[in-house]
């Protein structure tokens, strides 16, 4: 998508919020939709009505940017994304989030549901992401590059901001919440992964597995946005535990949204 239609989505976003646009935004994962609907004071805006943004069709991604405030501050939410294994051309999973940008947000907060590969981090928790792994084959960065968004080769030794993960951190303990902290894996879905899959991303170093994230976190840094993420642990990954279902990752993905609501009203006070 070019600079010029982000540019456009942004102008509209911008005649149907006429207040201020909020520095922070959140892009919430499946069975993640109890922190939007506690968002005061919204603009609710339908992806299907925003010029160019690549519409979600899984369950639990509700496709709408809400922009008002959570505990006071202000805040956009991106309630769902789009995902590569729906179809979407990775082009068009940098799109949503350069959006984002042209509304002038600094700091990308991104949730997901994910399934751990650490037997103590186990349904229902939470992990702090502090670095990933790209093994989807998807990059939103490949193709002719325009400078206007970022340069051609964004170094991202630092992808995941380590000064908003000790912010993370923080709220955490102050919250009485365990929050753990790993490295994030892409795999492009949508089956899930299988048990020997899994076994050789625990040797690559691997903490969690899941089905996004990574793209939207490459186009920030490639903006210059900063960038702290958070998964919600909905299982126990391939060969650690019975059969997997989608229906268990909004169950457990629903479980973790109680104390990951908390935890994100605490940050985004520290921050906003």
């Amino acid at each position: 998508m070019t600079y010029e239609a982000v540019q456009e989505c942004a102008s509209f976003i911008r005649e149907k919020h006429t207040g201020d646009m909020p520095k922070v935004a959140m892009v919430l994962g499946s069975g993640l939709n109890s922190l939007a609907d506690a968002l005061e004071n919204a603009t609710v805006l339908s992806y299907a009505d925003l010029p160019g943004f690549p519409k979600p069709t899984v369950e639990g991604h509700a496709g709408r940017m809400l922009i008002g405030e959570l505990g006071g501050k202000p805040v956009i939410c991106m309630q769902g994304r789009a995902h590569a294994y729906e179809g979407h051309p990775a082009e068009k999973l940098a799109y949503s989030t350069r959006v984002l940008w042209a509304l002038g947000v600094e700091v990308l907060v991104l949730t997901n549901a994910a399934g751990s590969l650490r037997e103590e981090a186990g349904p229902g928790s939470l992990m702090a992401i502090t670095d990933h792994i790209n093994f989807s084959g998807v990059n939103p960065l490949v193709g002719v590059n325009d400078d206007r968004f970022g340069p051609r080769f964004p170094d991202v030794s630092e992808a995941w901001d380590k000064k908003l993960t000790k912010k993370l951190q923080a709220c955490a303990e102050e919250l009485g919440i365990t929050l753990h902290t790993g490295t994030y894996l892409m795999a492009k879905g949508p089956n899930f992964e299988t048990p020997a899959e899994i076994k050789a991303f625990r040797v690559w170093g691997a903490d969690a597995v899941g089905m996004s994230t990574v793209p939207e976190c490459l186009v920030a840094r490639h903006c210059g946005m900063k960038v702290a993420g958070v998964s919600s642990i909905t299982n126990l990954a391939a060969g650690m535990q019975g059969e997997l279902t989608h229906d268990e990752t909004m169950e457990f993905g629903a479980i973790a949204a109680v104390n990951l609501e908390k935890l994100l009203k605490a940050f985004l006070a520290k921050i906003a």
